[in-house]
Order: C-alpha cells, then sequence, then structure tokens
C-alpha cells in the first residue's frame, strides 16, 4: 500500500513537472467553488488557487462532497465552476450529480474527482454534462488545468508566451537584452512578437529599433476601457516582418504611477493576437511590477558581475522562484563581463548563490553595441555571425522552449567561464 501511494505520488509530481513546459491559458474573473471529501484533494486545489494563472479566480474550498454541494445550492445561486469529490462508486456519484442537476443554474462546469478509473463512468459522466473528470490524488496543475482548460475553446488558436526581461540593478543592460532577444526570436525562429517597453520616463526601445510612434503602452494604460485587440493593434509599431513595438512614450510631462493589475488587460490582448511577447521591464519594485514578472510565463534576469548585482539577482530569483511554485525558475545571464581592470565577481559565486548557472554570459563589447544603440539597429543586424549575435539567437531559442539551454549541453557558456564554474 505505502509503495502503491508512493508510485502515486510521484505520478503527480511527474505530471508537474510536465506542466511546467506546457502552456496554460489563465483563468478569467470566475467564481470557483470545490467540495472535497480528503484533506489531500482540498490543499491541492487550495495550491491550485494560489497559482498564477488562477489570479483572477475566486476560490473557495469546503469540506462534505458532492452531499454537501447539494445542500448548499438549496437555496443559493451555483458558481461559475463547481469542484466536486467523491470517494463513491459509480452509482453513488451518478446519483449525487442527478440531484445536484435539481439545483444546478445553467451554464454552470462541474469537474468531478473520484477514485474509479472507468471508461462507462467517464462516459456517464460527460452524458450529464460534467466538464472534467480527475482521478484521485491530484496535483495542483492537474486542477489548474483542468479549471483553466473550461474557458478555452477546442478550436482556439494558442495563448501568446509572455516573457519578461529584468535588470537586477540599473545600468545592467536588460533592455539592450530584451531588444536582442526579441529581435532573435522574430527573426531567426519567425515567431510573430512583440516588445513592450514599460518604462514609460525613460524607456529606449524607441531608439534601439529607430522607431518614433506617435502611439504607445501609454494611451492603453491610461485608457483601460477602451483595450481590445484591435486597439491594441494600432498602437503596435511594425520593426520588421515578424516584429512589433509597444512602445513607451519616454517623456516626463506626467507621472506615471499605476495600481497593481494596470498592464493586465493590455497583456491579456496581447496573448490573444501575438505568439511571443517580450516584455522590457523597467528596473523598480512597485505593486504592477511585481504581478507583472509574477504573471508572465518565463523571466529572465540581466545582472552584471558586482557585488550588488549578486544580491539584487538572489533576491528576485528567491522571490520569484516561491511566488512560482508551479512554474520554471527565473533564469538569468551575466552581461558587460570582462571590462578591462574592473574587479568582478565569479560566474561561479553567482553560481553557488543562486544555486544554478546563469544561462549566458555575454561580454563586455562596447564597440559593437555602441555602434548598434547609435544606428538604432541589434547586434545581428550589424555582424549576423557575431559571438554575441549568437548568444542572443540562444537565449531567444531557450526563452520560447523550442531548445534545450545549450548552457545545459555545455555549448552556450565561453570555455573560459565554463572553468569557472567547474
Amino acid at each position: 500500500m505505502r509503495q502503491a501511494n508512493q508510485a502515486r505520488a510521484e505520478d503527480i509530481a511527474a505530471d508537474d513537472a510536465v506542466g511546467r513546459e506546457e502552456q496554460i491559458a489563465p483563468a478569467p474573473r470566475v467564481s470557483v467553488q470545490a467540495f472535497c471529501e480528503t484533506v489531500e484533494t482540498a490543499a491541492a486545489i487550495q495550491a491550485a488557487g494560489e497559482d498564477r494563472r488562477m489570479a483572477k479566480a475566486h476560490l473557495r474550498i469546503q469540506m462534505g462532497g458532492l452531499t454537501a454541494a447539494v445542500e448548499a445550492y438549496q437555496n443559493s445561486p451555483t458558481p461559475n465552476v463547481i469542484v466536486l469529490e467523491s470517494d463513491g462508486r459509480g452509482e453513488d456519484i451518478l446519483a449525487g450529480l442527478d440531484q445536484l442537476a435539481q439545483v444546478c443554474d445553467p451554464g454552470t462546469r462541474v469537474v468531478v474527482v473520484g477514485r474509479t478509473n472507468d471508461v462507462t463512468l467517464y462516459r456517464e459522466l460527460v452524458r450529464r454534462g460534467v466538464n472534467d473528470y480527475m482521478i484521485s490524488p491530484v496535483g495542483t496543475l492537474q486542477v489548474v488545468r483542468s479549471i483553466c482548460g473550461l474557458f478555452s475553446a477546442p478550436d482556439a488558436k494558442p495563448v501568446g508566451r509572455i516573457l519578461a526581461v529584468v535588470g537586477a540593478k540599473g545600468g545592467v543592460g536588460a533592455s539592450t537584452v530584451a531588444h536582442n532577444v526579441a529581435f532573435s526570436i522574430s527573426h531567426d525562429l519567425g515567431l510573430d512578437s512583440v516588445v513592450a517597453d514599460l518604462d514609460l520616463a525613460f524607456g529606449t526601445a524607441g531608439l534601439d529599433f529607430n522607431q518614433d510612434p506617435p502611439q504607445g503602452v501609454a494611451e492603453a494604460v491610461f485608457s483601460p476601457d477602451r483595450v481590445d485587440t484591435a486597439f491594441i493593434d494600432r498602437l503596435l509599431a511594425k520593426c520588421t516582418d515578424h516584429l512589433s513595438l509597444l512602445a513607451a512614450p519616454a517623456t516626463l510631462d506626467r507621472v506615471y504611477d499605476f495600481g497593481p493589475d494596470a498592464f493586465d488587460t493590455i497583456f491579456d490582448s496581447l496573448r490573444a493576437t501575438v505568439p511571443c511577447v517580450v516584455l522590457d521591464v523597467p528596473h523598480q519594485w512597485t505593486g504592477w511590477a511585481k504581478q507583472t514578472l509574477i504573471g508572465v510565463d518565463d523571466i529572465l534576469i540581466v545582472a552584471a558581475p558586482d557585488l550588488a548585482n549578486l544580491r539584487n539577482a538572489k533576491n528576485l530569483h528567491d522571490f520569484l522562484k516561491a511566488s512560482r511554485p508551479n512554474d520554471q525558475r527565473p533564469v538569468y545571464c551575466l552581461n558587460q563581463v570582462g571590462v578591462p581592470k574592473r574587479p568582478e565577481i565569479k560566474a561561479a559565486d553567482f553560481a553557488k548563490a543562486l544555486e544554478d548557472k546563469p544561462v549566458a554570459v555575454i561580454p563586455f563589447e562596447p564597440q559593437i553595441f555602441g555602434a548598434a544603440a547609435n544606428n538604432g539597429q541589434m547586434i545581428a543586424e550589424i555582424s549576423a555571425s557575431h559571438r554575441t549575435a549568437e548568444i542572443f539567437r540562444d537565449l531567444g531559442h531557450l526563452l520560447t522552449g523550442r531548445t534545450e539551454s545549450k548552457k545545459r549541453r555545455g555549448g552556450m557558456l565561453p570555455p573560459w567561464i565554463e572553468k569557472l564554474l567547474g
């Protein structure tokens, strides 16, 4: 019995690990009520409610299973989603659902958690209008996938992936990394992509892509009621065939103080229309910046090799890892490495502190970076064969999940860095 339970636990862990690699559309603002028989299932559903993709859903959990659900809705309306756990046999589950149907409002979606692995039962549940059936014990990502999947049409286009690039400290070149990675994703992978410059006061994306659009992200964030896919599309500036820019105004005629959810509708609209969105997140710690980083699909932290960057990168990495337990851990890269005569923190010290190697080490190349910045071009446009252009291509592949990190294959880091990390 103990071995069986351990095997099932391992299956759940494996399922969760696989889930970190897949794309799950966030749930909309819905109400979810769960009626559980066991504390294990209640704990899994509670953990699912804390997942970033369930942030907009209002979750309530109580014990009692099907019987409690039938009693609860005798004199009260049902929520958007009901999750029901039953320890009974198939006949008991079906009988309980028949009772629930008499008090359930039309349009309510129902998910059942049971212990019976039976195709006949599953077919009967579907015939009665049950939207999903999970076999216990359930894992956190199973619950997230099930509830979020209720609101994704089977023939819907894949949800766009949102990547955030943020600096561990100001001036480390995070914006340059973000713009070059976005260019690589659009150019080398052929993915339609958008760079969103979230540094409204001092953003440099317009300069880096040699664009001066009359409108951009400010028009969207200050007019949330107007935001939809068509409105966002009108704000985008075309950079290349596959890359568009949602530019920052980079003016100081007003202040840019926002609430935590100020950018949510913008991100939702971008997700619905673009396969890949790269957010250039400024180095600041506000409610919206924190929520943005927690809510994206993947995070790249850019750090320079000094002590303040090491501390900040570790703080960011540890916080985001703890806040996103069902997602891939944030990755980080070192930038501006090898400045002549400058004492630097070794890559091995970063790896030890963050318990992970950097996915890339970008050398200090002032000539090519300076030329690119002054010309409004990307590194690959100046020299496609340059070693730094190759690093950005590898980062683009890694962050979109198109290939295994070369760092883990031993090919993305320069040989001298590999020796340091030993």
